[in-house]
């Protein structure tokens, strides 16, 4: 496998209707790729943008793979909390993730 672990964080526009990218879409996949590379990680990890991911009413959200954790309403300040903890340390951030 290329990456240890990987992001997709949804930046999904849809009309008329709340989402992912109107609420810092993409200002999260920033913030991850600076904290993803300032954190020194001993494993590959790539953060990236993504399409739905089908969460919407949890927006902002992500979601970490292998584990296929998802997160809802992240904001900017839970970037480096979700490194730290899931990132480097394989804990889920509990307060975050989404439970289906």
């Amino acid at each position: 496998m290329k990456f240890d672990k990987h992001i997709f964080i949804c930046i999904n526009q849809r009309d008329g209707k709340e989402s992912c990218g109107e609420k810092k879409g993409l200002k999260l996949v920033e913030l991850f790729k600076k904290e993803i590379a300032h954190s020194k990680l001993k494993i590959a990890v790539r953060a990236q943008k993504a399409g739905c991911i089908d969460v919407c009413e949890f927006g902002p959200a992500l979601v970490v793979y292998p584990e296929g954790v998802f997160y809802g309403n992240v904001k900017e300040s839970d970037v480096a909390e979700i490194v730290e903890s899931h990132i480097r340390n394989n804990v889920p951030v509990e307060r975050l993730r989404l439970k289906f």
